[in-house]
């Protein structure tokens, strides 16, 4: 990690203007069967719970909110890009323009959140207090799901992105990425997913369950 850490309201301006631009892009590819895959399980793990309610951030264009709430559940969708947010409304969904320390919403309001390869985006100096702001939404004994790319511990803004402007990144090895949300979080379960494709820059992700305490 570099001496000089970016903090998260630095790079909020630049990930929301790459997103907003590639908004149409995503929406319009193949979600990756691994991927699908994933989701599938933590909508098994979510009825086995008996959770009614879900609240995805960073949700993108809003497939995978969709997927849930055509699956039963009460869902609301936030995303940092106001052009993602508008495609997720034109599928039908509950969208709000957030990033993850504006969530606005009252304390214990959801049974489970769901972030799929966006909180690789927080700076690491930030990571715990966004835990724990995402921590406050989840009702007492509710879940998170946490999705990213791993492996190793790095931050900063690759060579391989072509985003404009390019993205920052702050992924972590797995001892790494345990230890720290299982400061905030009980550990559920861990599962690293060894992922072969030629499209992605990565080739690990850390799919990661945790619970909120009863207190």
């Amino acid at each position: 990690m570099g001496e000089k850490l970016l903090r998260y309201e630095k790079i909020l301006g630049d990930l929301r203007h790459a997103y907003d631009g590639g908004a149409a892009d995503r929406d319009r590819a193949e979600q990756a069967p691994w991927k699908l895959g994933i989701r599938q399980q933590f909508l098994e793990t979510l009825r086995k719970e008996g959770a009614t309610t879900l609240l995805e951030i960073g949700a993108g264009t809003g497939r995978d909110s969709l997927f849930f709430q055509d699956s039963g559940l009460d869902v609301v969708a936030t995303d940092l890009s106001a052009e993602m947010v508008r495609l997720c409304r034109e599928k039908g969904l509950t969208a709000h323009v957030m990033d993850f320390m504006g969530l606005d919403f009252p304390s214990a309001s959801f049974d489970a959140v769901y972030a799929f390869n966006c909180l690789l985006h927080v700076p690491s100096a930030d990571f715990i207090p966004v835990l724990m702001h995402i921590r406050g939404v989840i009702k007492p004994g509710g879940l998170l799901f946490l999705g990213q790319w791993g492996d190793v511990d790095y931050e900063g803004v690759p060579d391989w992105d072509r985003h404009e402007p390019p993205r920052f990144f702050c992924e972590y090895s797995d001892q790494r990425i345990q230890e720290l949300v299982s400061r905030v979080f009980e550990l559920v379960e861990f599962t690293p997913v060894n992922v072969d494709a030629a499209d992605e820059p990565h080739v690990r992700f850390q799919a990661i369950t945790l619970r909120k305490g009863l207190r």
